[in-house]
């Protein structure tokens, strides 16, 4: 156990939901015989009792599960009932897993002080509540958790995470401004505007679109692996309640930069894979035959790929906090991510869609009030910003892109904070990561402060 954001070593524990043998509790073998209690019976089998005051019933429940009669004994009061079937406030047949960190109690009965042992806390209301060193509390965590603990991450460590996210906003938005405004052609999008261009207009003006959001979309992807690497360890730390500064998370994060952007580059190459392969068969029967049916295929076949393309992208999200965390390469990153993400394929796409669509809603409540006050100040007007015949001038890049900056600023840390929290939850229900995290947070007993008895 180290310091450093990876806390277990990874294959610790199984990733792929194995559960422990069930086993009762145990009687405890010193259990006191006092004055109101019964005797057990004679010292072999079927023996009869020595007294009426002392009778068994005949049926017991099993060993562990009954309370001795508190009454006087020649009253022959019969002994309760056994405790009804599991439920909400009762612990489960077999051992504890992990996730709770420390499981239930001590092994007293039913009729123990304090419920089970006193084990639920000294009642009926349900487990204790988990130690909280940090932003989310050391359990596993709900929807709203998650999404409340990326908040929180910003909101707590606000110097440091929007530090990082605005200098990695500003870097690529200065850089995108000068390739629009010096190198970049623009003369492309009016063309593929204009009805009376030829053929030959249209593919040259097709491609210099394409060079040119290449571009603007490489430089992007630069800063978002940038931000995502800084803010993957701010988050790490937060889970511990551990603050820490932008020169720690780059010294921390520097040799595994490249490994991400390697990473980033390959999800995307395999998307655009899946997409042309499913749009391949298409494509030539249009070129080939021509009509409604090679175009009808064509969507076919993009829609089938994009299905395909979401379904893996779901299976490897978790690869970059893996990758990050756990200092490991890309395919092990990839596999860790796999087995982290079976059987809850619908639960982790649902997390990061909500949060996708959230971080959307911020940036375009911010950056689309931008994008009107820079078409109004560049002198085209809306009217030209709306059919997309502006000029790209100065003015409109610079207010559009303070617009950018800051919708960056502010979604950046809500996507990479959700990713690594749903990371971090998916080993506290399969690997038991909540103990290596109390243990890492000092968060292991009732005198800690956070920590909670029996967490």
């Amino acid at each position: 156990m180290n310091d450093t954001p990876g806390w277990a070593s990874p294959g610790s524990a199984p990733s792929d939901g194995h559960e422990p043998g069930a086993s009762g509790p145990a009687e405890p073998a010193d259990r006191p015989v006092g004055p109101d209690q019964p005797a057990p019976p004679a010292d072999r089998p079927g023996a009869e009792p020595t007294s009426p005051g002392t009778k068994w019933s005949k049926e017991q429940p099993p060993a562990g599960q009954w309370s001795a009669p508190t009454g006087p004994a020649d009253q022959g009061q019969a002994p309760p009932p056994p405790p009804p079937g599991p439920g909400w406030g009762t612990p489960p047949p077999g051992p504890p897993r992990g996730g709770y960190g420390g499981g239930y109690g001590g092994p007293a009965g039913y009729g123990g002080p304090g419920g089970w042992g006193g084990g639920w806390g000294g009642g009926w209301g349900g487990p204790p509540p988990a130690a909280k060193p940090g932003v989310i509390p050391l359990r596993p965590l709900g929807v709203g958790e998650i999404l409340d603990g990326a908040v929180s991450t910003m909101r707590t460590y606000w110097r440091t995470v929007l530090g990082i996210s605005l200098t990695v906003a500003i870097f690529t938005e200065v850089i995108v401004v000068l390739l629009q405004g010096l190198v970049l052609d623009d003369t492309g999008s009016e063309v593929l505007n204009d009805p009376d261009a030829t053929l030959s207009e249209l593919g040259d003006a097709l491609a210099d679109t394409t060079i040119n959001s290449g571009v603007i979309f490489l430089i992007s992807l630069i800063g978002t692996v940038l931000a995502t690497a800084l803010l993957t360890t701010v988050t790490s730390r937060a889970v511990l309640g551990r603050p820490v500064t932008t020169g720690e998370a780059w010294r921390d994060a520097r040799p595994q930069v490249l490994k991400l952007f390697g990473l980033i580059v390959l999800l995307l190459l395999i998307v655009a894979g899946l997409l042309t392969v499913g749009m391949t068969p298409g494509l030539l029967v249009t070129a080939t035959a021509g009509g409604e049916a090679g175009v009808a295929l064509t969507a076919l076949g993009f829609l089938a790929g994009g299905v395909v393309a979401i379904w893996l992208m779901v299976r490897f999200s978790l690869a970059s906090p893996a990758l990050m965390l756990e200092k490991q390469g890309i395919k092990k990153a990839l596999g860790r991510s796999v087995k982290l993400v079976r059987g809850s394929w619908w639960r982790v796409f649902g997390i990061q869609l909500l949060a996708t669509v959230i971080a959307n809603v911020i940036a375009s409540i911010i950056v689309i009030p931008f994008a009107f006050l820079a078409a109004t100040l560049g002198g085209d007007g809306v009217g030209g910003f709306l059919e997309g015949t502006g000029d790209l001038g100065w003015t409109f890049l610079v207010v559009s892109g303070i617009g950018s900056v800051i919708g960056s600023m502010i979604t950046f840390p809500i996507t990479a904070g959700v990713t690594v929290l749903l990371y971090i939850d998916q080993r506290i229900r399969r690997e038991a990561l909540d103990l290596e995290l109390a243990r890492a947070a000092g968060a292991q007993g009732p005198g800690t402060p956070g920590a909670v008895p029996g967490s």
